[in-house]
C-alpha cells in the first residue's frame, strides 16, 4: 500500500473506534455533552466544519480516483484475459485491479463513515440538550409540587387559626357589616328621592317648554295667514292703479 491508502485504511479504523465508542450505551448522552465541552474541544468546534469538508473533499477524489482505477485495469484485465498472452502481465493486471478495488471499498467505507459519524455527533448532541430541558422540566415540576404542598399546608393552618379564634368575632364582624349596608341602603333611598324629584321637576319643565312650543307654533301660524292676507291685498290696490 501506498502512503496515501495507508493513511486512508488508517483513518477508516480510526473511524469504526471513535463511532463504536459513540455507540457504547454506558455513556449517556449528557455525558457526551460534558465532554464536548471541554476547552479543548470548543478551540477544534471553531475548525470543526472546515476540517469536516476539506475531509470530506479529500475522500470524494480518493474514491473517485479508486473508480477509475477500477474501471481502467477491469477493461485492461479483461483484454488480458482475452488475448491470453503474457501469464505474468496478466498476473500484474490482475494485482492492480485487486489494489484498486480495495482502495476503493476503504474511500467508499471512509467517505460513509465520516458522514455518518458527523450525524451521530449531531444526534448526541440534540439528544442531549432534549434531556438536559427534560430533566430541567422535571426538576422545575417537582420544586413547584413542593412549593403548591407548602402553600396548601400553610393555607390549611391559617383556616384552623381563623376558626379556632372563635364564631363572636366572626357574628360581630357581621352585624358590623350589616349595619354599613343598612347605612348604605338609607343613603342609596335618599339619592333615589331626590333624582326622581328632580326627574319630576324636569319632566314639568320639558312639558311646559312643550306647551310654550305649540302656542308658538300657532302663533307663527296665524301671523303667516295675515302676512298673506295683506300680501293679497297690496297685489290688488297695485292691480287697479294699473288699470
Amino acid at each position: 500500500m501506498t502512503f496515501q491508502w495507508t493513511a486512508v485504511a488508517t483513518f477508516l479504523y480510526a473511524e469504526i473506534g471513535v463511532i463504536l465508542l459513540l455507540c457504547v450505551p454506558f455513556i449517556s448522552p449528557l455525558r457526551w455533552q460534558k465532554i464536548f465541552r471541554i476547552p479543548l474541544w470548543n478551540k477544534i468546534a471553531n475548525y470543526w466544519n472546515k476540517a469536516f469538508l476539506t475531509i470530506i473533499v479529500l475522500l470524494i477524489v480518493l474514491f473517485l480516483d479508486a473508480i477509475r482505477e477500477v474501471k481502467k485495469y477491469s477493461t485492461a484485465h479483461g483484454t488480458e484475459k482475452a488475448a491470453n498472452i503474457n501469464p505474468n502481465a496478466y498476473d500484474h493486471i490482475q494485482m492492480k485491479l485487486f489494489r484498486s478495488q480495495r482502495n476503493l471499498y476503504i474511500s467508499g467505507f471512509s467517505l460513509f463513515l465520516w458522514l455518518v459519524l458527523r450525524r451521530t455527533v449531531t444526534l448526541i448532541t440534540q439528544l442531549a440538550k432534549e434531556m438536559g430541558i427534560q430533566v430541567a422540566m422535571e426538576i422545575q415540576v417537582a420544586n413547584t409540587n413542593e412549593a403548591a404542598r407548602k402553600y396548601m399546608e400553610e393555607n390549611e393552618k391559617l383556616q384552623q387559626a381563623l376558626n379556632e379564634k372563635g364564631k363572636c368575632e366572626n357574628e360581630q364582624a357581621l352585624e358590623e357589616d350589616n349595619k354599613k349596608l343598612r347605612k348604605e341602603t338609607e343613603k342609596l333611598k335618599a339619592e333615589l328621592k331626590k333624582t326622581s324629584n328632580a326627574l319630576s321637576k324636569a319632566t314639568n319643565e320639558v312639558t311646559a317648554v312643550k306647551k310654550q312650543s305649540e302656542g308658538l307654533k300657532r302663533e307663527y301660524d296665524r301671523l303667516m295667514k295675515e302676512h298673506e292676507q295683506l300680501q293679497d291685498l297690496l297685489d290688488e290696490e297695485e292691480d287697479k292703479k294699473d288699470q
